[in-house]
């Protein structure tokens, strides 16, 4: 396994993490199209208090690492590696808080099927070895969400569940399908939801414990974590080369190992 240094050096070199590939430009629009109540980039989430452009910029530099001076409009924007790693140790002991159950219940789903499905699966994998029920609830649902119109349905891969379009696994920001899935689900909610964009800001919404990823340009996931709707958020960049995760993942899962 990788010491910190080294997985804080791999964090920067792969740009999960430092100097990352979403611009500044970027993350400031996002946080100003929030602040503005724009519901698309709340990821499912409502908050109780108002959150204006600075509140939501100097959270982001908190939480995530980026840089803290509002006058910084454009080019290179940063996700602090250390609060990159921090987190991680903070959801492996959610983790592994979830496993320690009598017949733990988890619910994975990624909206990041060319990303962060690299690091859902072994995490799936890691609780079914130690004895969870992964849930599948509403397997095959469709509806027509934000893609252009199409219709788009749950998909389960090794029980991690995604949105297909048309035989293809798609990036979503959707809410629409965790919403769904905890419908079917009822009054037996899971113990934890493992997810991303809406699939996580949904099951945080429900009142379901939920930890996430979330990029520099997803703020809506850091406000929820700062209200008390998610136990914990982890900045990272959400789409690099899926083999970057490795090290990343390797680190969560014997964090995880270590703590049941």
């Amino acid at each position: 396994m990788l010491s910190r240094d080294a997985l804080r050096e791999h964090l920067i070199h792969t740009r999960i993490a430092g100097d990352v590939a979403t611009s500044r430009e970027n993350n400031l629009d996002h946080y100003s199209s929030l602040a503005n109540g724009d519901p698309y980039y709340a990821l499912g989430l409502t908050f109780e208090q108002p959150w204006s452009f600075r509140d939501i910029l100097e959270l982001m530099a908190k939480s995530a690492g980026v840089v803290a001076d509002p006058r910084h409009r454009s080019g290179q924007d940063t996700i602090d590696p250390e609060r990159t790693i921090a987190a991680l140790d903070a959801m492996a002991g959610r983790i592994a808080a979830a496993l320690s159950r009598e017949r733990p219940r988890l619910l994975f789903a990624t909206g990041h099927p060319t990303g962060l499905l690299a690091v859902h699966l072994p995490l799936a994998r890691l609780a079914a070895e130690h004895g969870a029920t992964l849930l599948t609830p509403a397997e095959g649902w469709s509806y027509t969400g934000s893609g252009f119109g199409r219709l788009r349905r749950v998909r389960y891969l090794y029980e991690v569940a995604m949105l297909d379009d048309r035989g293809g696994f798609v990036h979503t920001h959707d809410a629409a399908p965790m919403e769904r899935m905890l419908e079917e689900l009822g009054d037996e909610p899971p113990d934890l939801v493992v997810a991303d964009h809406g699939w996580a800001g949904a099951a945080g919404e429900a009142g379901v414990p939920t930890v996430a990823f979330a990029d520099s340009n997803d703020p809506g996931l850091f406000l929820g974590e700062a209200e008390g709707k998610i136990d914990v958020v982890v900045p990272l960049d959400d789409n690099v080369l899926p083999r970057y995760y490795a090290p990343l993942t390797e680190w969560l899962v014997t964090g995880v190992s270590r703590a049941l």
